[in-house]
């Protein structure tokens, strides 16, 4: 017998709409379905995060910008997400739930810092979002490891490119792919990007 449908509560989650519940799982228990619905498009959402990551790595390591420094923090972080994505994964499996599958044209260190600053700014309201939706639900379990594995690690990395957008910006970058100055020395002065 399948679990009844309950109101959803409205949510700004990314939710997955090809989502195939697992009601037939042994591992199942207390686990509510609009829960696994956004554990389901959160993972989602930190997959897209990843891969932009990476398209952003591979662009800055172009020999047009040559920006190796940069290059590497980006797929650093890029890694770090979609270890972020496995572990959400990981977690929904170990939960009973399920997991349904489902162009990036920047070309300077500005647009690109910023576009990152909006991801994770949107990963965190959404991370918050899911906690609220377990607590809401009655799965403290749920917002519990959330906190702990999710937000916390992102806290700083907020903090960290907040800090490297102001160091761009004052360092003269534009958003335009011609680069200079600015760009070179954002490259050689953030030692800290591939040490966060």
């Amino acid at each position: 017998m399948s679990e009844p449908r309950v109101k959803r509560i409205k949510t700004c989650l990314p939710l997955c709409k090809t989502h195939v519940t697992s009601d037939a799982s042994l591992a199942r228990q207390n686990f509510p379905i609009v829960v696994e619905e956004s554990l389901c498009g959160v993972s989602t959402l930190l997959m897209e995060v990843s891969y932009r990551l990476e398209a952003l790595a591979k662009i800055f390591e172009q020999s047009d910008l040559a920006l190796p420094r940069v290059s590497a923090y980006f797929h650093q972080e890029s890694e770090k997400e979609l270890k972020q994505a496995e572990a959400m994964l990981q977690y929904l499996s170990q939960r009973g739930g399920k997991y349904c599958n489902k162009n990036i044209q920047v070309c300077a260190i500005l647009p690109a810092v910023e576009m990152m600053l909006n991801q994770w700014k949107e990963e965190m309201s959404v991370m918050l979002e899911l906690i609220q939706l377990a607590h809401e639900y009655g799965d403290p379990h749920t917002a519990s490891v959330i906190k702990s594995q999710f937000i916390q690690p992102l806290v700083p990395k907020v903090k960290l490119i907040g800090d490297l957008l102001t160091s761009a910006r004052r360092a003269g970058c534009t958003n335009d792919s011609t680069g200079g100055f600015g760009e070179y020395l954002i490259d050689r002065l953030q030692e800290t990007l591939t040490n966060a």
